[in-house]
């Protein structure tokens, strides 16, 4: 059997080196022995937005894009959403293994018993104005909890870290709740620990406990977001933590990263995309468009996966549901319609574009009445359980060392210093 091994020939030497490979993986530090000169630093990897490098070993999500799977700690997002819950869901990426019923009862009821903000924040939002966005204020109030919670910072004891995490999962959805009602204007609503934590979320947004079906459709919705692997808020979760910095502000910086148009505003591209279009007779002329050039085809294509994302056939199913309770969008037809197009076309076939997770969820969020802006604040709240989840998993890791990139240096070399009445 051939030994798992690299071999190297530096043909600027001719020097040859045995680069061990485990786990399908080199190691990028072993490729410092490899230089010109002794004085040299050595060779380093040039790998712009890490489209290949792998910053962490980790167990937790499963992302195979080629053949379109999705897998939490083994499971695959199908079942999980077709007969768990998101906090069975929590609790599954957070300790690796489904809950016992009594494990879930003893989990649900730590969760229902974090739900509620400190006191301090009783006007924590009266620095805000009524058009604040949601975001902004989801990631001043983990910084906020970062001020408050002052034992947070004890990172390396894991007592402490277990009940941050309760606090952190729990209090995330208190805090889209109650950005939502302050952009309306509306007095806040205590969680009810009654209901379930997708009902909890709704009543507390709206004043009322909301169909089965609609708390369903956010479970699932929940589950889906919960995780998916080293995209960019994750690794910014476990960069910033990487300094053992405490939980909520790396749920704060996370939140920032998800905050981008590029990561978690997908979605509200997808319907400004479906309101262009306008009916379904349009969409072979806005499809010539696309392949001209002349606009792009959001909601459709994905930097992991080649292939069907599986969450966007779970999403679409959801939708129907969530239809059936608040009447059909007339923007439903515009989108199944240019989903079959777009799958039967070769055009899009051979660049492998296929419908990804926000195709679908921006028709459901709009019909629960949501604004827009809350889209991406109700894509951070389930993800909270996956950042800190892997944030956990980072304070485990006795490989990891405080995040710190290497660069290329191309500027100028050493200059003397001109005193500005010298300078031309």
């Amino acid at each position: 059997m051939p030994a798992s091994t690299l071999t190297i020939t530096d043909n600027r030497t001719g020097k040859t080196f045995e680069i061990p490979i485990q786990d399908d993986t080199i190691r990028a530090v072993d490729l410092r022995q490899i230089k010109e000169n002794p004085s040299d630093f050595g060779l380093m990897t040039y790998d712009p937005a890490y489209m290949n490098t792998a910053s962490c070993k980790s167990t937790i999500t499963f992302i195979d894009g080629d053949v379109g799977i999705l897998n939490y700690r083994g499971y695959p997002i199908e079942q999980l959403a077709e007969d768990g819950s998101y906090l069975e869901t929590a609790y599954l990426l957070w300790h690796g293994e489904l809950p016992t019923a009594a494990q879930m009862e003893e989990f649900t009821a730590s969760i229902n018993a974090n739900l509620n903000l400190p006191d301090s924040f009783d006007h924590f939002y009266d620095g805000f104005g009524r058009d604040a966005h949601p975001m902004s204020m989801l990631m001043a109030g983990y910084a906020g909890l970062a001020s408050i919670y002052t034992d947070a910072k004890k990172v390396l004891d894991a007592e402490n870290r277990k009940k941050q995490i309760f606090r952190g999962i729990a209090q995330s959805m208190t805090l889209g709740a109650y950005g939502y009602r302050f952009r309306k204007n509306l007095p806040f609503i205590k969680p009810d620990p009654k209901l379930s934590f997708a009902g909890n979320f709704l009543n507390m947004l709206f004043g009322k406990e909301a169909d089965p079906r609609l708390v369903q459709a956010i479970d699932i919705l929940f589950i889906l977001h919960a995780d998916h692997e080293q995209n960019c808020s994750t690794s910014t979760m476990r960069l910033v933590g990487s300094s053992q910095a405490d939980p909520f502000s790396s749920l704060a910086a996370a939140a920032a990263a998800l905050y981008g148009p590029l990561h978690g505003g997908a979605n509200e591209a997808v319907l400004k995309m479906l309101r262009q279009i306008g009916s379904v007779d349009n969409i072979p002329g806005f499809i010539e468009k696309v392949k001209a050039g002349e606009g792009r085809l959001m909601g459709f294509g994905h930097r992991v996966y080649k292939n069907y994302d599986p969450r966007a056939r779970i999403i679409k199913k959801a939708a129907e549901d969530v239809f059936e309770v608040t009447g059909k969008n007339p923007l439903l037809d515009v989108a199944t319609e240019l989903e079959r197009i777009a799958l039967h076309d070769e055009y899009f076939i051979k660049r492998k574009l296929y419908p990804n997770v926000d195709f679908y969820s921006g028709l459901i969020y709009e019909a629960l009445g949501f604004p827009a802006e809350m889209f991406t604040v109700l894509f951070a709240i389930p993800r909270a359980s996956g950042w800190l989840s892997q944030w956990e998993e980072l304070m485990r890791d006795e490989d990891q060392k405080i995040g710190r990139p290497r660069q290329i240096y191309l500027g100028e070399g050493k200059r003397d210093y001109v005193p500005v009445a010298n300078r031309k």
